[in-house]
């Protein structure tokens, strides 16, 4: 980051704090940091702060007599090598979305040609609400990058997703997003989500996963110039910028990924289903008095980590995902010997971890020589770092 020059856009929010820190980071790191505030963020830290950690002008007002005489907010706007908004609030993402302009931190985001990166941070339910996944949809579609937000206790006392992603979380974002294109012209395979495995018409065999994970890797890789294909069983939301293929077998899913080949690399993020019933019924089984259940004989599904690795086109780098409940490195170390892969990251999935369906994960990335545990993080920062070590291995 050293010589780059960063407009961070401070929101309104309790976690205006944080991002105090996070301009400390910035100049340590060698930026150049300038400040827009709303006027709700000068509620909670004052702009004097952010003046004498950045040792630059902070900027408040839309219509500045002396700046805007030379259209300031668009000198700002464009001067940037990056816009970072932390906190980016419910409001604030509202008005990105719907393109308002009318206080400076908007104007500023609706007349910008550089990239954005945010880290939002607000109530859950206010996370959770519609008219915000709606908003953060709109605004990922319009190329703008997140970091978090994170699981965690919050100022009102609630518990759930909402708290703004920790200052070195947010600086490892901005040095992904200003980094060149390490993996332009590269081509990477993600497997992700569950795999359906039917019974009959209505009834199927399947797991918990939701997909997130391998959807928050897809969107890191494509960040960092990779084309990515996104072959994923039945889940909620795709990445931005991936090509989707849909499936929901993993016979389905193992076709899919063999005819992506060839491919700079693979990463099997997806849960797939060990068994299937040999044979589906056409229609629906029925409960019968005195029968008791149907016997269901199943066989075992293809092994797609498997078989990427021993292809013919075997990508260069194939990383697989171990799921465990118990015994979590030995498990995975005996998966990377048997399937032949390079990587596995390894993430405990019982009941307590909350990682099926959780917005977090905590994983080891595991290769043949070494073992990196790393800490407890959002499942997009997982994504984060995780391409940055596949841009290391493949620029080697």
């Amino acid at each position: 980051m050293n010589g780059k020059r960063i407009l961070l856009i401070v929101g309104g929010g309790i976690a205006a704090y944080k991002a105090l820190e996070l301009v400390r980071g910035l100049r340590e790191a060698g930026a150049a940091v300038t400040t827009v505030m709303t006027k709700g963020a000068e509620r909670f830290v004052a702009p004097l702060s952010f003046a004498a950690l950045s040792s630059a002008q902070v900027h408040t007002e839309l219509f500045d007599p002396l700046e805007e005489s030379g259209m300031g907010h668009i000198e700002l706007s464009r001067a940037a090598d990056l816009l970072v908004v932390a906190p980016a609030t419910a409001d604030l993402m509202a008005k990105m979305a719907g393109g308002h302009a009318d206080d400076l931190a908007s104007t500023v985001l609706l007349a910008t040609d550089k990239p954005v990166l945010l880290a939002p941070a607000m109530n859950v339910r206010m996370w959770l609400h519609p008219a915000t996944k709606r908003n953060v949809e709109a605004i990922r579609a319009a190329g703008a990058l997140m970091v978090g937000p994170e699981v965690g206790d919050m100022a009102c006392g609630e518990t759930g997703p909402g708290r703004m992603a920790e200052p070195e979380a947010i600086l490892d974002g901005i040095r992904l997003a200003l980094s060149p294109k390490p993996l332009a012209g590269k081509h990477v395979i993600v497997t992700s989500g569950p795999t359906l495995e039917p019974i009959d018409p209505v009834r199927f065999i399947a797991n918990r996963s939701s997909g997130r994970q391998g959807k928050a890797i897809a969107e890191a890789l494509t960040n960092v110039g990779a084309r990515v294909t996104f072959v994923s069983g039945p889940a909620a939301g795709m990445p931005r910028g991936a090509e989707v293929v849909n499936v929901e077998t993993a016979r389905q899913m193992l076709d899919a990924a063999m005819a992506a080949l060839p491919a700079d690399a693979a990463v099997c993020a997806a849960a797939v289903v060990d068994w299937r019933p040999r044979k589906a019924s056409a229609g629906k089984l029925k409960k019968a008095e005195g029968q008791g259940p149907p016997k269901l004989e199943l066989v075992e599904n293809p092994d797609i980590l498997a078989a990427l690795s021993g292809a013919e086109a075997r990508p260069r780098l194939v990383v697989g995902f171990a799921a465990e409940t118990e015994d979590l490195e030995a498990n995975a170390r005996r998966k990377l010997a048997a399937k032949g892969c390079d990587w596995i990251v390894a993430n405990r999935v019982d009941a307590e971890s909350g990682v099926f369906g959780g917005a977090e994960n905590e994983v080891m990335l595991i290769s043949a020589d070494a073992t990196e545990e790393w800490p407890r993080m959002g499942k997009n920062e997982v994504g984060l770092r995780l391409a940055e070590r596949i841009c290391a291995q493949l620029a080697e």
